[in-house]
């Protein structure tokens, strides 16, 4: 403050990457990798053995990929708010965008692995 013996001090606190962002990324990418067990187990399953197995992990492709999306998204929600200087700011909108989309690929490929399972089983 000018003409007092006092100042104001605001600490640079450095931004810090998003763990919501980070964690939509890696549920992302292990919800493609699953969908791709989903594809395998469908196309190369004889009979419901194959359907069956690609059911189980459709569950879970189904899982990391809504997980990842929903993740992205309260990641973008936390980077977007306004944060006053002495607080903590998050970056990482670029991961959050790629763990969303890549959740958004892992859902429909698994779905489509399942069909493609059923559809193979039943001809």
């Amino acid at each position: 403050m000018a003409g007092t013996p006092f100042g104001v001090v605001h600490l640079d606190v450095p931004p810090v990457t998003s763990g919501l962002a980070v964690g939509a990324l890696v549920a992302g990418i292990v919800s493609i990798l699953v969908s791709v067990l989903v594809i395998c187990f469908g196309v190369a399953g004889q009979s419901w053995t194959g359907v069956w197995a690609a059911g189980a992990f459709t569950v879970l492709g189904v899982l990391t990929g809504v997980g990842a999306i929903v993740s992205g998204l309260l990641a973008r929600r936390q980077i977007a708010r306004p944060v006053p200087p002495p607080g903590v700011r998050f970056t990482g909108r670029g991961l959050a965008m790629a763990g969303v989309s890549c959740g958004g690929v892992g859902l429909g490929l698994s779905l489509l692995g399942l069909a493609l399972a059923l559809v193979i089983s039943l001809s």
